[in-house]
């Protein structure tokens, strides 16, 4: 035990964690040489976790007068393929760049951290859906050859870690390479998913799965993913993203 702390100091002092947000090297503390979380107490102050008052659908933050509101103007004008959906932080400010960086700059290790933001928020949510597996929302085959990695399923690898549900990586699959979502409005964003996923089996013994991605805003994408899972007999698909738009985000 004591050989392992050693060596995990070690490891701390030739590659010291740096804060998610800020990227600036976090204290060393050699009681504590794995870190729970590495986001600074400077850029807690700066990023913006989902508040008591949020969207009972879907997840996102209501506002001000979110207490007066159970549903956001988003789910009450449409349905939702999926049964409940979680965020962890706004989209917004600095969380915006932190997720641009875990996405197109090769920061992996990032997935850790809001691994354990995302269990720390919502591990009790998690245990009273009992879910029996985690799905990552795929990346098509070759937007994943040139990134090198699909960031929802380094995400949900984390999460299954931390909460002991098996993660299925492989079984929900993205055939159509879609144009990226942040290009479209809501309408185009709909028939751009159309027809986007399948699924690699044809029988699947699941009744309540967890859909895991890195940003909600409208939902096209998980509602795409829910319905191919309907469609395949899964009945209660549930979703736990990361980064999560405000109520009125395209």
């Amino acid at each position: 035990m004591v050989y392992k702390k050693i060596m995990e100091f070690a490891a701390e002092l030739l590659f010291p964690s740096r804060c998610v947000i800020c990227e600036e090297i976090l204290p060393q503390q050699m009681e504590h040489p794995v870190r729970e979380s590495c986001i600074c107490a400077s850029c807690r102050k700066k990023i913006y976790p989902v508040g008591e008052h949020f969207c009972m659908r879907c997840g996102k933050p209501l506002g001000r007068h979110g207490q007066q509101k159970e549903y956001c103007s988003d789910c009450r004008s449409k349905k939702h393929e999926f049964v409940q959906g979680r965020g962890v932080y706004i989209y917004r400010g600095e969380m915006i760049k932190s997720m641009y960086r875990f996405k197109y700059s090769n920061c992996r290790v990032y997935a850790k951290t809001y691994a354990q933001e995302a269990v720390r928020r919502h591990g009790r949510w998690l245990e009273q859906i009992g879910v029996e597996a985690i799905l990552p929302v795929p990346l098509h085959k070759k937007r994943e050859q040139t990134r090198g990695y699909n960031q929802a399923k380094l995400l949900a690898d984390e999460i299954g870690k931390l909460t002991g549900i098996p993660v299925i990586a492989d079984l929900l699959v993205r055939t159509a390479k879609t144009v990226p979502q942040k290009q479209l409005n809501d309408e185009e964003r709909k028939n751009n998913l159309k027809n986007a996923f399948k699924l690699s089996k044809n029988s699947v013994q699941l009744e309540k799965v967890l859909l895991v991605d890195d940003i909600y805003t409208t939902g096209s994408t998980v509602d795409a993913a829910a319905r191919t899972l309907k469609d395949a007999g899964i009945r209660q698909i549930y979703v736990l993203c990361f980064c999560i738009g405000e109520e009125y985000s395209d």
